[in-house]
């Protein structure tokens, strides 16, 4: 993955609800969900929602497939794993083998260290 499209991603989830659609989506697995799903999980107008699962659609973070007269949306997987090892290319000093657990314990991070403080 290159910079340029790391920061298109960022930049795609810097919304909160960008990011709850995207969260939404990674739930709903390959199967994904329709548009109208979405807006009333999330609560939201569907005339606001369009505007940002078009943003999602042209980072790549999702896709879309029509089916009918509805649009069905499904999390990109490949390219949230492309960004996680984008992200920890240089964990533990060049050595990301060591963070192959990255649920598992923080080997990089002093053990007082939490996601909470980031």
């Amino acid at each position: 993955m290159e910079q340029d499209q790391a920061i298109k991603v960022f930049e795609s989830l810097a919304s909160g609800l960008r990011l709850d659609v995207y969260r939404l989506l990674m739930r709903a697995g390959p199967e994904g969900l329709v548009a109208g799903d979405i807006a009333s999980a999330l609560n939201v107008p569907p005339t606001n929602l369009s505007f940002h699962l078009k943003a999602l659609t042209q980072s790549g973070l999702i896709s879309v497939t029509p089916e009918g007269r509805y649009q069905r949306y499904r999390a990109n997987l490949a390219l949230m794993q492309a960004m996680v090892d984008y992200l920890t290319a240089e964990c533990c000093a060049g050595h990301p083998e060591q963070c192959a657990d990255l649920r598992g314990e923080r080997v990089c991070a002093p053990a007082s260290a939490t996601t909470e403080s980031i």
